[in-house]
């Protein structure tokens, strides 16, 4: 958004402040008997269905077209959008147990994983060399093929909203990561339009913070509306 160093602590003492206020609503939504879903799903509505319109249908014209933020107000909404669904779904995650929440994240790791070695190894093709040239069409096959070996060998840990069917849960693993690489690319061409390298030098050497959840934004949200809507 080219914002100034105050704006920009500005900015993020109110996100820490409104991902706070969303933690805090979650109480509410516990029952006796553990989780009252319907009761959290009343809350989650709001975040996660424009959270799913804007990644499955605002961000592949978004990324074809190469389009700008739109402006620093639109650039809040956007990043509303992005960052509250994924706060909230980390919160509503983590009740399934800690070791379950680490599984769902490591959906991400797994196809960043294999997509650098499989792109690597195979990689000629450029995905999108654009936005990011070092990505490939063979990494982001071996992304697919990575995810869905750990995600079978994984199923014991994964929510079983996920795993309804074998053919269900093949669908949703290539789906997760399809989006996993969309959140990727979205913050590489946000990066290349601002004229940054690094989202910022907090982490060195990783690109900053938003190269560790870039694809975490796309793909939390997702798997906590499963949860929340399939039985």
């Amino acid at each position: 958004m080219r914002l100034g160093k105050s704006a920009r602590v500005a900015l993020g003492v109110f996100f820490f402040a409104l991902c706070g206020t969303a933690i805090f609503l979650q109480p509410a939504a516990m029952g006796g008997d553990g989780w009252n879903l319907d009761a959290a799903w009343q809350l989650a509505r709001w975040l996660y269905l424009p959270a799913a319109l804007f990644w499955f249908c605002a961000l592949p014209f978004w990324l074809w077209r190469r389009w700008p933020l739109p402006g620093r107000i639109g650039g809040f909404c956007i990043g509303l959008v992005i960052i509250l669904p994924t706060c909230l779904a980390l919160v509503q995650l983590r009740q399934l147990g800690a070791w379950t929440l680490v599984c769902i994240m490591a959906i991400v790791w797994a196809a960043d994983i294999a997509a650098y070695f499989s792109g690597r190894a195979f990689g000629k093709r450029k995905l999108a060399p654009s936005i990011s040239p070092g990505k490939t069409w063979a990494g982001a096959w071996g992304a697919v093929l990575g995810v869905q070996i750990y995600g079978f060998s994984a199923s014991a840990w994964l929510p079983q909203a996920m795993q309804g069917s074998i053919p269900l849960f093949v669908a949703t693993l290539a789906l997760l990561t399809v989006l996993s690489i969309v959140g990727d690319l979205f913050e590489s061409l946000l990066k290349r339009q601002a004229g940054l390298k690094d989202s910022s030098v907090i982490l060195p050497g990783h690109g900053g913070i938003l190269d560790r959840i870039d694809s975490l934004t796309s793909t939390l949200p997702l798997v906590a509306m499963l949860w929340l809507l399939v039985p």
